[in-house]
């Protein structure tokens, strides 16, 4: 007797259905997750250097009380004087989250300068890479 999948009952079928996305959804979820843990680990390490090099060709960076959309090149330039003006004592991520279409973000808690900042990272999928649009710097009360 052939058993495939159109003989299984009901609830069997949408067990293999949700196993089959996960399968599916994992290796995406995977990177993503990845790619929060990279940028974490750069904030940690006060590289903008290396924060930079997930930026997308513009992003909106928001330091304290100053936002405005940046190339590449000038994010960097402002996380680094950022950095130099607040140097880097801790940071640890404190929530994470994405979406199924291919977007993520980051929540974390930076120490630097001898004062506490709530850092916020979005990243979104384009092609192959993970690149971050949007990233904030907010001062803790």
């Amino acid at each position: 007797m052939r058993n495939n999948v159109a003989t299984l009952p009901t609830t069997m079928k949408k067990y293999l259905f949700v196993f089959s996305l996960a399968v599916i959804a994992m290796p995406v979820l995977l990177a993503a997750s990845d790619i929060l843990d990279n940028i974490g680990n750069a904030i940690r390490s006060g590289n903008a250097s290396a924060i930079s090099q997930y930026f997308d060709a513009t992003i909106d960076l928001t330091i304290l009380e100053k936002e405005s959309i940046y190339s590449r090149q000038q994010a960097q330039m402002v996380l680094q004087d950022f950095f130099n003006k607040n140097p880097v004592s801790s940071f640890s991520i404190i929530h994470r989250g994405s979406s199924a279409q291919g977007s993520s973000y980051g929540i974390g808690k930076l120490t630097a300068g001898g004062q506490s900042f709530r850092v916020y990272y979005f990243v979104k999928q384009k092609g192959e890479g993970y690149f971050i649009q949007e990233m904030r710097f907010e001062r803790q009360k």
